[in-house]
């Protein structure tokens, strides 16, 4: 059973049809060419076994409670970044103290944050505040350098329950950092003139946390590839010809016992 054809839409044809012969125009259909077959993705090696676990570990949860620090109303505005950046460094002792930490001249750098983060000698960046666990209340995204490594430590932190608790942590070399939506978007150094490296982080509600939901390596301006130089052939040096051990050659004219090939000088 077919359905029956809106009038609009037979009353829009009708029109076209009658425009189409007042300007002489036939209304024939015209070809646009030929259209290329659509191909579908071929799968290769369909009886491969199917890995067990991952080789990196994309499903890693940064979720921590940081201890001692509030706010009124749980107003994230009121937190003290540099209070919270303390915070991590007194509970992770391993990465910033100690002559072998990877961080342990983090610490040290806090005394230029009298002035408050992102301001002269302060390894805390300035603060941002977007509603990223989609809430409908701000949460912080912070930023601080990493010595004497020089990486970034990107941080997002929510209230729950009257408790300030970090829901993504990241340490990486750090070109940019982006909010969109609800993700954290990390730019960084890919290696290679004329390329980055981006991963994106979003909201995952049923985890709590932000979550990896895509990497890309991405080109970003002229290059030029990178090939192995291949060194000249090496080519050997000729022997230098030496008499037989039995066999002693008689001297040239005009040349000394001391002057022979293969001989030194006594």
């Amino acid at each position: 059973m077919f359905r029956k054809r809106p009038a609009r839409v037979t009353a829009v044809v009708a029109l076209l049809l009658a425009t189409a012969a007042g300007c002489g125009d036939a209304g024939g259909l015209r070809a646009a060419g030929s259209t290329e077959t659509a191909v579908s993705p071929a799968r290769l090696w369909p009886s491969l076994r199917p890995a067990a676990s991952p080789a990196w570990p994309y499903d890693e949860v940064q979720i921590e409670t940081v201890k001692g620090i509030t706010a009124p109303g749980d107003d994230i505005r009121q937190v003290d970044p540099v209070a919270v950046v303390r915070a991590e460094i007194a509970a992770h002792p391993g990465d910033y103290q100690g002559a072998k930490a990877p961080y342990r001249d983090t610490g040290a750098r806090l005394a230029g944050c009298g002035a408050g983060p992102g301001h002269g000698d302060c390894p805390v960046l300035r603060p941002y505040y977007r509603d990223l666990t989609g809430d409908g209340r701000d949460d912080l995204t912070l930023g601080f350098r990493l010595y004497p490594t020089n990486q970034t430590a990107v941080r997002v932190y929510t209230f729950e329950g009257h408790r300030l608790v970090q829901v993504f942590a990241n340490d990486d070399a750090v070109i940019g950092v982006e909010l969109a939506g609800r993700a954290v978007i990390i730019r960084s150094p890919a290696g290679i003139a004329g390329y980055e490296y981006r991963t994106s982080w979003s909201w995952d509600a049923d985890q709590r946390a932000m979550v990896f939901t895509r990497d890309e390596f991405l080109r970003t301006g002229p290059h030029k590839p990178t090939r192995a130089r291949t060194p000249a052939p090496t080519v050997p040096p000729s022997p230098v010809p030496r008499p037989a051990p039995s066999e002693t050659p008689a001297p040239a004219p005009g040349l000394t016992p001391s002057a022979l090939p293969g001989e030194s000088g006594r």
